[in-house]
């Protein structure tokens, strides 16, 4: 009677891989989701308008490095005035490498974060009106 512990066929080769717009888009959705952040590329006004329009692109302002095993992701944003840029920087990179470790199993070795603009509240209200009227 034969071992059924054994495997019988050899051991296959295998790898997984991903595009780096995919690591871009996990990046993208989950930081657009962080508290205070208001867009990804610093261009608020086009932002808004994508979310109007079905062209909205979350890789916008994202920039990735991916590995076998591991990933470096960069990012421009824009964030709301009065808010904390040190808490939205640390959330930020705590959910992104999170949802890159869950989705894909890679590892975020390296996060950055560029704030290139930050917008009050009113800014914030035109913009989305204006958009509104796009």
């Amino acid at each position: 009677m034969p071992n059924t512990n054994q495997t019988t066929n050899p051991t296959v080769d295998q790898q997984l891989t991903f595009d780096d717009q995919v690591i871009e888009k996990i990046a993208g959705i989950t930081a657009s989701r962080v508290d205070g952040i208001v867009s990804l590329d610093g261009n608020m006004f086009s932002e808004f308008a994508d979310k109007v329009t079905s062209g909205t692109d979350v890789t916008k302002g994202i920039k990735v490095d991916t590995g076998e095993k591991q990933v470096a992701v960069k990012m421009d944003a824009t964030i709301e005035y009065g808010k904390s840029a040190p808490e939205i920087f640390k959330a930020a990179c705590k959910e992104v490498a999170a949802a890159i470790e869950q989705m894909t199993g890679l590892k975020l070795v390296k996060f950055e974060l560029h704030i290139n603009d930050v917008k009050t509240k009113a800014e914030l209200s035109d913009a989305q009106k204006a958009a509104q009227r796009s």
